[in-house]
């Protein structure tokens, strides 16, 4: 009898990132008769939690916290500074490599910019095929330009295969002679509101943002529009749903002395780190999706979406692909980045028109279920590691 393929999957943290989310749902989702997933970590935590929860066996091969902390940001700061860090990386490479000669995948797969890097030397070093799985847009307005053009090398010459999560992170990238393939960040179906119309809606506009605090994630932007939002819906309440992670406490700081200035007060809410945000969502009449720069792809909005919220959103990378049906029917309303006015007034648009909001979130609902499903995440990922798995006995 022919053994399951074995794939290794590598990620540099274990912190609850959307990526990390991601890959625990898809996990879940795969066919154990077809694929044996063993997942290795670079630190210990909730993640790893999760997955053991769930029967996935973890690996965790520590990283030097002063390179995990380096963000990508740091990364391009100094060439001298570059060549350091790497070169402090050789004895967790040799680490890794020896865990993944023990585990014996005949795929390995990465997750992250950093498992993307370090992941390289020790697959090849194991001798087995490398995919990476992009979730970031590797362009200059989201990573230093060295980075991204090294990052841009690298994947047309390390990796067997590309793995992106939306078309616009392909179009970073391309071209890609080895190939590449678009898999969305699936959502599982207890993710998808089973009726949205029976959803309680709040009686006084409540407007949230859900998701990691952080520069990337656009919390400044999104009190500026609360800000002007405030007198115009006297009843109304703004919310923050998530905390901050990878050392972005200081910006979390900044946001909330910038509320105050604003003169918000208590009527901006902040929940912290939550374990349903599903129930967050919920309770908005409004998901507002606030990055100032284009996100690879946007797993909030989606999120959104599948529980028949109206949503508000950031246009650019992967958001103008869920934004918009193949028919050109919008699923949300889009504004510019950096633009508070402009997601005022669309938040506005939505308060003042409920009946054509609901109309535009029961479509999105309804398209959602289709598009972005971790079934077909789970299909294409498993396509991919057979057509570029090493050809050994699986008996």
């Amino acid at each position: 009898m022919t053994r399951p393929l074995r794939v290794a999957v590598l990620d540099h943290t274990a912190e609850l990132g959307g990526a990390e989310l991601a890959l625990l749902r898809t996990c879940v989702a795969l066919d154990p008769s077809r694929v044996e997933v063993t997942v290795v970590l670079f630190a210990d935590g909730p993640l790893a939690d999760r997955l053991r929860a769930v029967d996935v066996p973890v690996h965790v091969v520590p990283l030097d916290p002063r390179t995990a902390a380096t963000d990508r940001m740091q990364a391009g700061r100094s060439v001298a500074g570059a060549a350091r860090s790497a070169a402090a990386t050789l004895p967790f490479v040799a680490r890794l490599t020896e865990v993944l000669r023990g585990i014996g995948p005949d795929v390995v797969h990465t997750t992250s910019l950093k498992a993307d890097l370090l992941g390289l030397p020790a697959a090849a070093r194991a001798r087995s095929p490398l995919v990476w799985h992009v979730h970031d847009r590797i362009a200059e307005d989201y990573l230093p330009a060295p980075v991204a053009r090294a990052l841009r090398v690298l994947a047309r010459r390390g990796p067997r295969h590309v793995v992106v999560n939306s078309r616009a992170t392909a179009e970073t990238l391309l071209p890609l002679p080895r190939g590449w393939t678009l898999a969305y960040p699936g959502l599982a179906p207890e993710q998808v509101a089973a009726d949205p119309a029976s959803r309680a809606v709040p009686p006084e506009p409540v407007i949230g943002l859900v998701g990691r605090v952080s520069p990337t994630k656009g919390q400044r932007e999104f009190v500026e529009a609360c800000a002007l939002l405030a007198p115009r819906f006297p009843t109304a309440r703004f919310r923050v749903v998530g905390a901050a992670l990878f050392a972005e406490a200081a910006y979390e700081a900044e946001v909330r002395a910038l509320a105050e200035r604003r003169g918000l007060g208590d009527r901006m809410e902040w929940t912290g780190w939550v374990a349903d945000p599903a129930a967050e969502v919920d309770a908005l009449s409004v998901l507002v999706h606030a990055s100032p720069v284009p996100e690879p792809f946007g797993q909030v909005v989606v999120e959104g979406m599948a529980r028949g919220v109206p949503v508000v959103a950031t246009a650019g990378g992967g958001v103008d692909e869920i934004a918009r049906a193949a028919d050109g029917t919008e699923r949300c309303l889009l504004v510019p980045p950096r633009d508070p006015a402009a997601l005022a007034d669309a938040v506005a648009r939505v308060l003042d028109r409920p009946q054509e909001a609901a109309a535009r979130a029961d479509r999105a609902w309804k398209d959602v279920q289709a598009e972005f499903a971790v079934a077909e995440t789970a299909e294409r990922l498993t396509a991919v590691w057979r057509s570029v798995s090493r050809p050994r006995a699986r008996g």
